[in-house]
């Protein structure tokens, strides 16, 4: 075979692909938590031996993304040439290449005939790694240290031997050890699955020529994708988002603006004029942006191009050090996703006027996060975590999907029975809130309404919500989507506004409800189709004349 032979190579990706699924498959339905089995809040990949992706399992943008600087810094404090085939690398540490504390990333090297030919990968939204509130997501955090145990680049397992003292640190800090290690137990599977099915691989087509497939690969893709971006008007394109505020200063919102430049197939990001960090926890470490980013340019190039880190090479970014995007430790981060839900928002707001049948109006962009924590009635502890999506934006080819993850994040709503077996916690209620998305010749989706109610014990609550003062903003005449709300209704009759962001305790009989953001419209709304209206109606989806 010769490097240039295609159908060797078009085998060969897809049996990447193959590998890359299969792990994340063995990560799911071996973990413990229900924010992994069922909310799907984990990711695994392979890394050519040089830090580059390979290939990417159909799972979380963010961590796929994030776990780039990880195993560069991996490779820094671990060259290749010193691991054994069975050594194992963990950190969560989001200022040496990390996210935020609850992700976990583990690598292994993957060996054949005691020789380097990749990395397996794979990152876990932990349901609680320490800090000050149950899950590990204090929206009221002002520095790191609140928000977990901080974990730097350590060997998990050396030559075979597990890292007993990092697991006996870890269980004294976590609110629940059992649960930490039956996921932790997940990631290691995950990659031990991935390293045995390419051992397979290259036992059958050698070695060296899987590593020159690997480099043929990347550079495949890198070529398409620049091709793709050089159809792209060559330009400067801008575009201004807000986050509601940053969890301490509530009445404060915080500014993201990005300048988008498109020049002879390369892209660069840069974000002057984005707020300085701030004291809460929505700060966004390097590796955030560069995820937003690296997500946007494969929503805007060709669909067909194979994804892996050849597609990442044309992108470049600019992040102004000590701002939201490029915070000096010790500040907090545990709540970036909104922050990079919001950057991304961005990017592809700048170039929704140039590339008008690509990107739709904004989408509610919101990624509701609650974490609920206590003591169930026999005494052993609870944490579990609900991840809630709001409406995308309507394009214009037509009406935006109700309630859906439209960006970085790719996660699930828990089903009502999961939460309720879990937590003592009652869900009376879970559906589309009617009137909000934004209207439009193409509405955009709605957001959600849910209900819940405590049962039992004292639950502390974090909800960080995202658009209850900043709508999702429509396109070519489309209109703002809904906004978002929250409500603690106490079983005493006293209402309590929730602004956005919210460290609280419920007792029992106290409810939680809540309504996600809806997406924007696209086009006027006089030209929108009357049977299109007449079905919203019928449907609920709109309120009648």
């Amino acid at each position: 075979m010769t490097m240039t032979d295609p159908v060797t190579l078009e085998v060969l990706r897809n049996k990447l692909d193959g590998i890359a699924n299969e792990m994340q498959l063995t990560l799911l339905r071996s973990s413990f938590s229900p924010i992994v089995k069922e909310g799907l809040d984990a990711s695994a990949c392979l890394f050519s031996i040089s830090g580059e992706t390979l290939s990417q399992s159909i799972s979380i943008p963010i961590h796929l993304a994030t776990l780039i600087p990880v195993i560069e810094t991996f490779l820094e404090y671990f060259p290749l040439h010193s691991l054994a085939a069975d050594d194992l690398l963990v950190m969560n540490d989001p200022y040496m290449g990390g996210t935020h504390l609850p992700d976990l990333a583990i690598a292994m090297p993957i060996m054949h005939q005691g020789r380097p030919i990749a990395i397996a990968a794979a990152m876990t939204h932990h349901q609680d790694v320490g800090g000050m509130a149950p899950g590990s997501v204090p929206t009221n955090a002002t520095e790191i240290f609140q928000e977990g145990v901080r974990i730097p680049p350590l060997k998990l397992r050396d030559n075979g031997v597990m890292n007993e003292t990092f697991v006996a640190m870890m269980r004294q800090n976590v609110r629940m050890p059992d649960a930490f290690m039956g996921d932790l137990n997940a990631q290691i599977a995950a990659c031990t699955v991935g390293a045995r099915r390419l051992d397979e691989v290259a036992e059958k087509y050698g070695a060296q020529t899987l590593l020159i497939v690997f480099d043929e690969l990347l550079d495949r893709s890198e070529q398409m994708t620049r091709t793709s971006l050089r159809a792209i008007p060559n330009g400067a394109y801008s575009y201004m988002d807000y986050l509601d505020n940053d969890g301490i200063e509530l009445d404060k919102s915080i500014p993201i603006k990005v300048l988008v430049r498109v020049e002879d197939g390369r892209l660069n990001c840069s974000f002057e004029g984005t707020a300085p960090q701030v004291r809460g926890p929505f700060n966004c470490v390097p590796s955030g942006a560069a995820a937003a980013a690296l997500f946007a340019v494969r929503a805007i190039t060709d669909p067909e191009i194979p994804t892996n880190g050849g597609c990442f090479r044309p992108v470049s970014l600019v992040l102004p050090e000590g701002s939201l995007v490029n915070p000096r430790p010790p500040a907090p981060v545990n709540s970036r996703t909104a922050t990079i839900k919001r950057i991304t928002g961005c990017i592809l707001g700048a170039l929704k006027d140039v590339l008008p049948q690509r990107i739709p109006a904004d989408s509610g962009g919101e990624l509701l996060i609650l974490s609920f924590g206590g003591q169930r009635e026999d005494g052993s502890t609870f944490v579990v975590g609900d991840l809630i999506a709001s409406g995308s934006g309507a394009s214009s080819q037509g009406d935006g999907v109700d309630m859906i993850e439209t960006d970085a994040t790719n996660c699930m709503n828990l089903p009502v029975e999961a939460l309720e077996l879990d937590a003592p916690i009652r869900v009376h209620h879970f559906g589309l809130a009617p009137g909000s998305g934004g209207a439009g010749k193409f509405r955009g989706g709605l957001g959600c309404r849910r209900e819940y109610e405590i049962m039992a014990g004292e639950v502390t609550v974090t909800y960080r919500g995202e658009r209850h003062n900043h709508p999702a903003q429509g396109s070519h005449g489309g209109r703002p989507g809904g906004l978002a709300s929250a409500l603690i209704l106490r079983a005493a009759g006293r209402e309590e506004s929730i602004p956005s962001k919210q460290v609280t305790t419920l007792y029992p009989g106290d409810r939680l409800c809540i309504e996600t953001a809806g997406g924007g419209g696209y086009g006027a709304i006089e030209d929108r189709d009357q049977a299109a209206r007449a079905d919203d109606i019928a449907n609920g989806k709109a309120a009648g004349e």
